[in-house]
């Protein structure tokens, strides 16, 4: 294990980073897993608590179905260490909720067809999100529509679906059509 640690340490010198390392011998992760290494990460300052840890570990696929041992690294994150480090640091990304389209679907029985036109629309990449009920309101749909930052909104109902169309409403042009679906 000295071994290891030592060649890790001269890697991570020669990649240049050597300097961003601190050996602490009691650090100890508490999963059983893992097989060699383990780490924390932690802001410069070392104000909070770690952002990431991880570590080696060999044997975990075998726990899946893996016919040998894979040997592996890897690490998880605290989102919200991450978010308190960035706003401290006014490092805070801008990140306006905006969506192409809500789909709404008018009632249970149109949930699949809304779920295929939020298919479509992704692929000619558009941004999309679909109310997780219908909404016969047209209220409701504009509500969640604003809340989610969407520009427009697609409307499924029986009436227009069985015309293969769908009736979509600008919310910044104010401006309403019916168009074809594939």
């Amino acid at each position: 294990a000295v071994a290891e640690l030592k060649l890790l340490f001269e890697l991570c010198d020669a990649y240049g980073f050597g300097d961003w390392l601190i050996f602490d011998a009691s650090v100890v992760r508490g999963l059983a897993y893992y097989t060699g290494v383990v780490f924390e990460c932690f802001d410069r300052e070392g104000e909070l608590r770690a952002i990431c840890g991880g570590g080696r570990y060999d044997r975990l696929l075998t726990l899946y179905g893996s016919p040998k041992e894979i040997p592996c690294v890897g690490f998880g994150f605290g989102d919200c260490v991450i978010m308190e480090l960035l706003m401290e640091r006014g490092k805070m990304p801008s990140l306006p909720r905006e969506v192409d389209y809500v789909i709404t679907a008018y009632n249970e029985e149109m949930m699949g067809p809304a779920l295929s036109v939020a298919k479509q629309l992704r692929k000619g990449n558009k941004t999309v999100d679909v109310m997780p009920e219908p909404a016969k309101k047209v209220a409701k749909a504009f509500n969640y529509a604003d809340r989610c930052g969407a520009r427009r909104v697609a409307f499924v109902a029986p009436d227009e679906w069985a015309k293969k169309c769908v009736r979509i409403k600008d919310l910044r042009e104010q401006d309403e059509n019916k168009k074809q679906v594939d």
